[in-house]
């Protein structure tokens, strides 16, 4: 259903540009996601100009576009134009994000947070959860949330007082609410990040990067739950039993979504590409 795009990206504008979220890299930009910044839902509407004039105007672009040589770059932008007509000729995006038609018993189990940003990261908004199930209703396969500010250098513990009891309560809500709308074994969610955090305090009260070990969180998908899968050392520095490589959280990932991870894939230039490393596995704990 071209109104109803596969991939669509909630991520905040960061001032940190590495928290931003990354494009589709080889597979070209018609792959992108359609960028849904929830601050600024009211882009996704057709605004001062009717909706006959907007028909025209797309028009006159197909004319001139028919002007220009084809390209590589220029066919993944022609289809990008496409999503943008489609999305901003149908109002079924902008109601899925509009989470003021939710219940108020449901918004309230889902908890407000705050739209401001937290430092140069992401704010702890938990109407990003809620538009995120909303969407998946509407028909969107992939959705991607950027949620609070973790790089804790510093002043590590009063800073997840304040998050961590936020986040619980988003995320908590976000699983029941799947639950019981019979979503859970359609839909899994995923959280987790880029890397771990050092096991040793530094000197502010932080806890710098820490490559060797971190955890992540799976929920739903139909997959089988209440598992936890691995254990790290005393100091939770290193991986003591059944360590979980990346490759194999993303093996399980597509797996949930019907995708061959051994089969290749073709970039921008037609190169063959792998999915995943050729040793990448679905964890067994998880799939039968």
């Amino acid at each position: 259903d071209p109104l109803t795009p596969p991939f669509i990206d909630l991520f905040p504008k960061m001032q940190h540009r590495p928290y931003n979220s990354p494009d589709a890299g080889v597979l070209g930009a018609a792959f992108n996601p359609v960028k849904a910044d929830g601050e600024d839902v009211a882009s996704m509407r057709l605004r001062y100009i009717e909706t006959p004039q907007f028909h025209r105007r797309r028009d006159l672009l197909q004319q001139l576009d028919s002007f220009r040589e084809k390209t590589d770059r220029v066919a993944p932008m022609d289809q990008n134009y496409q999503r943008a007509f489609d999305v901003l000729g149908s109002s079924r995006l902008v109601e899925a994000l509009d989470v003021e038609k939710e219940d108020t018993h449901i918004r309230e189990r889902y908890g407000r947070g705050t739209a401001k940003h937290i430092g140069d990261g992401a704010p702890l908004w938990n109407d990003q959860l809620l538009m995120a199930r909303r969407l998946v209703e509407a028909g969107v396969r992939v959705v991607t949330v950027a949620y609070g500010f973790w790089d804790t250098h510093g002043n590590n513990f009063n800073h997840l007082k304040t998050h961590l009891p936020t986040f619980d309560t988003g995320l908590s809500a976000l699983i029941e609410d799947l639950h019981a709308r019979g979503l859970d074994r359609d839909v899994l969610v995923v959280v987790w990040g880029e890397f771990g955090r050092t096991p040793k305090i530094n000197k502010d009260a932080g806890r710098d990067h820490w490559a060797p070990v971190q955890t992540a969180l799976l929920a739903g998908g139909g997959l089988p739950m209440g598992q936890i899968i691995g254990s790290t050392d005393a100091s939770a520095g290193y991986a003591a039993t059944r360590p979980v490589p990346y490759r194999d959280v993303l093996a399980t990932i597509y797996d949930t979504m019907g995708i061959d991870t051994r089969q290749m894939i073709r970039d921008a230039a037609d190169r063959p590409i792998a999915i995943l490393p050729e040793e990448a596995r679905a964890i067994r704990e998880l799939v039968s």
